[in-house]
């Protein structure tokens, strides 16, 4: 494939260096005109491992180049990677000025070729901008139609500094953020034989995917950092406690309780940590992050409260009460707290959970009940469709097998899902249907 690849910083230089290597013919493309100068004479212009030779190899063989003419790279290639830098303004937000300038200047160079080409965008950028922005910007630029005369895609990068040759061989996913089908194709096929799962997804999730890997790497070292901190007031050696939190593969490094739902409750996550943040404040160590779970988890709770009273209705009926389902644990559970919010806003509500039974609680779990919802016997209901007759809006804190059922006689009333019902994706597209965070 012929390849043109804008901005020949660290993402371009490796990308446009790589893809040569795995026989593809790369116009690399920049500003700088000492890049450009760099790259001809088989130089990389970052210092990364690898590129230098690779670099060396691609431009001896004629399957790399270089040149700061637009038009003559767009004239010259199928596909166009842009690599640009999305650098962050004196406020926070995202600057789009590189990213605006070289739209436009790959419009105007397409206004001038009839040859069918595919934009990809591989620059940072949040969700909505590949669409609202810079889709926009390629069609004024050149007159012509993105998916009738010109392919567009997002594809995100996944490379650390220090290892991204390695990394680009051999990612942790490719992720390909499609126009349309036919935008998506010469992109997958650009890394055909390459390690690791292919994501062809629409373009605003390819987009968004790549702010939550950064979010997450970011809060995994914070996090690392501040147990650091506090071991060491404590005298223990942090290594060697995380190797053990390290070891677990099935609750700690996987899957598990990284699907967006509802507030975390229980007697267990609240309570420990408000244990470590305090023994931290006790030994004089600032834990920001820590410190900030439970308020952030408050957060969501409020979220949910503020979705059943957007809808202006007074007749609630909620579906689940206990922190977790397959248990009647209540203690500290959102769905609790989120009843004795609505109950002290004057709300008539109703509640079904099939594993909560009032009789049948005992001990903390029944003494926690009766501090924060005393009246819970008026409020529970033995049945799903007793508490749907009540209800103007419905609450879903469940995917009980009862709940489901009665969820086919809701009709037209506003649900508030918390926990994603199976059937999400449809519910989706209807109206009174909302997610909390989907």
């Amino acid at each position: 494939m012929k390849i043109s690849v804008f901005g020949l910083g660290y993402v371009g230089c490796v990308s446009a260096a790589c893809l040569a290597s795995r026989g593809h013919e790369v116009v690399g493309v920049d500003v700088n005109p000492r890049k450009v100068e760099m790259i001809m004479q088989g130089s990389a212009p970052v210092v990364e491992e690898r590129i230098g030779e690779l670099t060396a190899e691609v431009v001896g063989s004629g399957a790399l180049r270089a040149t700061a003419d637009v038009d003559e790279a767009i004239g010259a290639t199928e596909m166009s990677l842009v690599c640009v830098g999305t650098p962050s303004s004196p406020n926070g937000s995202l600057s789009t000025a590189y990213l605006e300038r070289v739209a436009t200047q790959i419009g105007w160079a397409l206004a001038d070729h009839s040859h069918r080409h595919t934009v990809v965008f591989r620059s940072t950028m949040l969700p909505g901008t590949c669409e609202h922005l810079l889709i926009p910007t390629l069609e004024k630029a050149s007159g012509r139609s993105a998916g009738t005369d010109f392919g567009v895609a997002v594809n995100p990068e996944f490379l650390r500094e220090g290892s991204s040759v390695k990394d680009f061989f051999a990612p942790p996913k490719t992720v390909i953020g499609e126009f349309d089908t036919a935008s998506g194709d010469p992109v997958a096929a650009l890394y055909e034989g390459i390690p690791g799962d292919v994501f062809r997804v629409p373009l605003a999730v390819a987009e968004m995917t790549k702010y939550a890997d950064n979010a997450f790497h970011g809060l995994k070292i914070g996090f690392a950092n501040e147990i650091g901190a506090i071991c060491r007031a404590l005298g223990l050696d942090s290594h060697a406690v995380m190797d053990v939190f390290l070891a677990d593969r099935k609750l700690n490094i996987s899957p598990a309780y990284l699907r967006p739902g509802f507030a975390f409750g229980g007697s267990c996550l609240p309570k420990d940590l408000r244990g470590l943040v305090y023994a931290a404040r006790s030994a004089d160590v600032s834990v920001p992050l820590l410190s900030h779970v439970l308020p952030a988890n408050e957060e969501h709770l409020r979220r949910a409260f503020d979705l059943i009273a957007a809808t202006g209705r007074r007749k609630i009926g909620l579906f689940g009460l206990s922190f977790k389902p397959g248990t009647d644990d209540l203690r500290e559970s959102p769905l609790v707290d989120l009843a004795e919010r609505l109950l002290g806003k004057g709300y008539d509500l109703r509640i079904f959970d099939p594993t909560v039974t009032l009789s049948r609680l005992m001990g903390a779990n029944r003494t926690y009940i009766e501090e924060r919802l005393p009246h819970l016997s008026e409020l529970l209901s033995s049945s799903a469709s007793e508490v749907m007759a009540h209800a103007e809006v419905c609450v879903i804190g469940s995917t009980g097998e009862d709940v489901l059922a009665a969820l086919d006689d809701a009709g037209d009333r506003p649900i508030i899902d918390l926990v994603r019902l199976p059937d999400a994706d449809t519910r989706r597209t209807q109206k009174g249907y909302v997610g909390l965070g989907w």
